[in-house]
């Protein structure tokens, strides 16, 4: 009786093998995981927004909602796209003109979204504004947004996170984990 429990579990166990041998970074998440928190990690421990990754952006409900600027406390302003303290700054109207998109999430939605998943880039197309992270998923920076992000880092192991930009459908927000500074993209499948 042993011997016939023994072989089914054995057969499952050798079938499902293959599911657990596949590479963390197939799935989003970085070999140094370890099933921790993605802000535990160690050595690529978020530098902006106070050490750690924020929540998603809150949705608008004002179409005419004006673009918010940080003020620190000498007066100063800052009116780069960025998070501070949790809160998303610069970003643009809901209404505004730039991002309607007459076939939204054209090539399928991304889903693999929000600060459960950092990212590393892959390969990268300056020409084109363009980013494969592993996996063969693929995203272009907006034309107005490239000028923020041309000088990052794209090929030094920096970790980048994707939202869903809540308040222009069918684009999504690529904040970078080290900046705090986040653009535009648009998903071009895999």
């Amino acid at each position: 009786m042993y011997r016939r429990f023994l072989f089914p579990v054995a057969i499952a166990v050798f079938v499902a093998f293959p599911a657990f041998a596949q590479h963390p970074e197939d799935r989003g998440h970085h070999p140094e995981d370890k099933g921790q928190h993605p802000e535990e990690r160690g050595p690529n421990t978020p530098r902006a927004n106070q050490g750690h990754l924020p929540p998603a952006p809150p949705k608008r409900d004002n179409p005419h909602a004006k673009r918010e600027v940080e003020r620190n406390a000498k007066g100063h302003l800052n009116e780069t796209q960025h998070v501070n303290n949790d809160h998303w700054y610069g970003h643009d109207r809901p209404n505004d003109k730039r991002f309607h998109v007459d076939h939204p999430y054209e090539h399928g939605r991304f889903e693999h979204f929000g600060p459960s998943y950092r990212y590393r880039v892959e390969r990268y197309d300056f020409d084109h504004h363009r980013f494969w992270f592993p996996g063969g998923f693929g995203f272009e920076v907006a034309s107005w947004d490239w000028p923020i992000c041309a000088d990052w880092c794209w090929n030094c192991a920096d970790d980048f996170v994707v939202y869903e930009d809540t308040d222009h459908v069918g684009w999504y927000l690529l904040y970078n984990v080290h900046t705090g500074v986040y653009v535009h993209v648009n998903y071009l499948g895999m």
